[in-house]
């Protein structure tokens, strides 16, 4: 793995680089290492009902901090204040969960046996976890994964994207005010290289990472290579198939702000949107009334200049290869990071934007004739993190559904979305599971505990 880039606040709104941050030294990843260790002979003999206590605190704090949060965010990738309250919100939800719903989680399960004797799978925890989060959503992504690990007894470094790390230190001082211990959660601005020394030493037992097919592929081969657990959260390009509808304009709006949110940067957001022939150009004709609707840099920046540009190429190569762009796809003066939200359709097995995961707000629309038509056209893809169908016939829809190649499977609605809800996909788009009851069972020794007669 090659070095790091720097980690730096960047306003995408300007380009100007607001604060820059040193990379962690050998010696801070050793002491890191030395805290999570030590933590751990600790945290994992506290009572998971204390345990509870700390993490409900953790999930006041993200609340009472919201608006401080969100501000961050919005100067480091460019979220809506509002978006970054709501996901803030969502931290909130997820560390009650697990909070509330963690020692239920992790107690014993018996099994029944025929030989006598009484067998129970304990859940107990595993030791030091690294986890690598990504941008998009700097606080969300660490709450799925630190709070059921936390409630199990595991500790955590968390190497956070370099362009958020303001997220990443308010986070880290949200467990400290908590009364998670020291060496608990240890947040490191570790480099690429530094990635690989973690993996390797034996005192971490696992790694999360959520981020692009290369970095997991990468991370995946560090963690076979030293028999480590992995859990890999990676891209997406989601069908979502309307096979009919009583209200197209309804439908387009529900599609459009789909898309739209996080400006089209979440992994599972509606990036392929295949649509029924007989209500293909009405829906279409709305989307593009949408994108014409905005006024220009009305809408807020991706999260760099460089994801600007590469959205901005592989609309070009379709483009110029045939596809039609109906609105937006206007890429602003460099440095800034603004992309206007567009409309596309017309994309061909030969362009880019067929194959590539499209990370931003483009809406791309597909025409289909029939119900195996678009199921073929939804499983034609390397990733399988989520999907949806739309019908005014539930039968209809969910028999399409049924069949997604995807982790996550949704009928009339974009996502079933909740701390409660497992998150995790299949095929290129990773494997593992965060979030519900799925969440406490990834980085968990599943112990056999057997007393005989």
């Amino acid at each position: 793995m090659s070095s790091s880039p720097a980690y730096q606040v960047t306003d995408p709104a300007t380009g100007e680089v607001v604060e820059t941050f040193e990379p962690a030294t050998d010696a801070d990843v050793e002491a890191a290492l030395t805290a999570a260790a030590a933590a751990y002979a600790t945290w994992k003999d506290v009572p998971i009902t204390r345990r509870a206590e700390i993490v409900s605190k953790v999930a006041a704090l993200f609340a009472e901090r919201a608006d401080e949060l969100a501000a961050i965010a919005t100067q480091e990738m460019g979220k809506p204040v509002s978006e970054g309250v709501g996901e803030v919100e969502f931290c909130q939800a997820i560390f009650d969960y697990f909070a509330t719903e963690g020692p239920t989680l992790a107690a014993d399960q018996p099994i029944k046996t025929f030989s006598g004797g009484k067998a129970v799978v304990q859940k107990l925890p595993v030791g030091p976890l690294l986890g690598i989060m990504p941008w998009n959503f700097p606080y969300y992504q660490i709450a799925r994964f630190a709070a059921p690990n936390l409630m199990l007894g595991n500790t955590i470094i968390l190497k956070h994207a370099e362009s958020v790390p303001r997220s990443a230190l308010a986070v880290e001082q949200i467990m400290k005010d908590a009364g998670v211990p020291e060496g608990a959660y240890v947040n490191l601005f570790a480099t690429h290289e530094q990635i690989e020394t973690i993996i390797a030493d034996p005192r971490v037992q696992g790694v999360s990472l959520t981020g692009s097919e290369r970095a997991g592929a990468i991370v995946a081969s560090l963690a076979g290579r030293n028999l480590k657990k992995c859990v890999l959260e990676l891209g997406g390009s989601d069908p979502y198939v309307i096979l009919d509808s009583d209200d197209v304009a309804e439908a387009a709006e529900t599609a459009w702000a789909t898309r739209m949110y996080n400006m089209g940067q979440a992994c599972n957001s509606n990036k392929r949107m295949i649509v029924m022939h007989d209500i293909f150009d009405d829906f279409v004709s709305e989307l593009t009334q949408k994108a014409l609707a905005i006024e220009p840099e009305s809408f807020a920046p991706m999260s760099s200049r460089a994801a600007a540009e590469t959205l901005a190429a592989q609309v070009d190569d379709a483009v110029s290869k045939g596809a039609t762009l109906h609105a937006g796809g206007v890429l602003s003066d460099a440095p800034a990071a603004y992309y206007s939200p567009a409309v596309l359709t017309g994309v061909t097995p030969d362009m880019r934007a067929y194959g590539e995961e499209l990370f931003g707000p483009v809406a791309v629309v597909y025409k289909v004739g029939s119900d195996e038509e678009a199921l073929e056209l939804a499983n034609d893809t390397q990733y399988g993190l989520g999907g949806a169908v739309f019908s005014t016939d539930v039968d209809r829809a969910t028999s399409v559904a049924s069949l997604l190649e995807t982790g996550m499977a949704n009928v009339n609605t974009p996502a079933g979305e909740g701390a409660e809800v497992p998150f995790g996909g299949v095929k290129r788009s990773g494997f593992g599971r965060e979030l519900g009851p799925l969440g406490m069972d990834e980085f968990v020794n599943k112990r056999m505990f057997f007393v005989a007669d």
